[in-house]
């Protein structure tokens, strides 16, 4: 889930960590399981199921999620394999799965946590998801689960002060209209590069499924719960430098490499990039939603954020910045609770 090199989910077991506090994206995994069965079972050709059969996760952080991320998709396969052959998957098809994260991700905790019951050979793959990271045409199925959503570097112009396209958040709030345009078209750059990549990656007829979140059309980021809570980081950031702890110039020029795309944005940079066909385009609705506890809305927060902050102010800063940002959270209760809904995805894509 890492998209650059300062950006890391806070690795480890411990109680702040990432793989503690990830469990909204697992929930999104848990949700999608019976679409993901229903569009591999109609999508992905019977040919294409080998002696071996191999899956990747781009993006897959230090784990738990990117465990039940494959695992959907390996279930999904043998039982198609069954189904339409009659014969045990198992004794025919031989899984190897993929990691694929930046070379600082902690690759040490996700591969202590691999589950016994695995039924799969497993590799890590250091590298930036932007490229092409395994050989070509070299993998079945690929996953990406809360990891189309980054850009690799700020838009230029964003974080000078003197240009028009100046942004005073630290992220693109979506009222902005000229800072919308810049981070918009540094996305679809970015994400045209990981769609080559991974059209490089795949083997001709093979699926490419994007988990994640996009806006709703009309809907501006920070009107959404996500882009509230981004907005309770930047008001905290903005409070430390009042108070001297950190310098304003820092604040003012710091942003973030994220662009959460509208539903109509995301259709049409894929089917411009014309690497892919869209198979299935899905609104997951899942039971449990964001947290509104002030303390784990700030924990969850600095797993995810803590890294970049720290990478930028410090990690005293960051600490009091988080300390604020659950404070702030509590003020804030009534405008979180009646955030406008963002939409969690499935987007099912075919290698043309």
């Amino acid at each position: 889930m890492s998209p650059t090199p300062e950006w890391v989910m806070v690795g480890g077991e411990g109680p702040e960590s990432y793989k503690q506090h990830s469990s909204y994206q697992r929930d999104l995994l848990k949700a999608a399981k019976d679409e993901i069965n229903a569009v591999i079972a109609a999508n992905l050709s019977l040919d294409l199921i080998s002696s071996r059969f191999s899956v990747a996760d781009f993006g897959c952080a230090s784990g738990p999620n990117t465990f039940m991320a494959v695992q959907n998709i390996i279930d999904a396969v043998e039982e198609k394999y069954l189904r339409e052959t009659g014969q045990n998957p198992a004794d025919n098809i031989e899984f190897q799965v993929l990691f694929n994260d930046l070379s600082n991700n902690d690759f040490n905790t996700l591969f202590q946590g691999l589950p016994s019951s695995r039924r799969y050979y497993s590799a890590g793959v250091p590298g930036s998801f932007f490229d092409r990271v395994l050989p070509k045409q070299s993998i079945h199925i690929g996953v990406m689960n809360y990891a189309f959503q980054f850009t690799s570097k700020i838009p230029k112009g964003i974080s000078d002060r003197n240009s028009p396209m100046w942004n005073r958040d630290i992220h693109c709030t979506g009222f902005n209209n000229k800072v919308k345009k810049a981070y918009f078209d540094q996305y679809s750059l970015d994400s045209k590069n990981i769609l080559d990549a991974r059209a490089e990656e795949l083997l001709p007829g093979g699926l490419l499924l994007l988990l994640g979140l996009c806006l709703r059309d009309g809907i501006k980021m920070s009107e959404t719960y996500r882009g509230i809570v981004l907005d309770l980081i930047g008001a905290s950031l903005n409070d430390l430098a009042q108070k001297g702890v950190i310098e304003q110039d820092k604040v003012d020029s710091f942003n973030i490499t994220l662009y959460t795309a509208e539903e109509d944005e995301l259709r049409q940079i894929i089917e411009e990039n014309g690497k892919f066909t869209i198979e299935a385009f899905e609104d997951i609705i899942q039971s449990n939603g964001e947290s509104l506890d002030p303390k784990i809305l700030a924990v969850s927060l600095k797993s995810a954020f803590g890294g970049i902050i720290s990478s930028h102010f410090g990690a005293e800063a960051m600490r009091k910045a988080f300390e604020l940002v659950e404070a702030k959270a509590h003020q804030e209760f009534s405008r979180l609770k009646n955030a406008k809904p963002a939409m969690q995805y499935l987007i099912v894509l075919r290698k043309n």
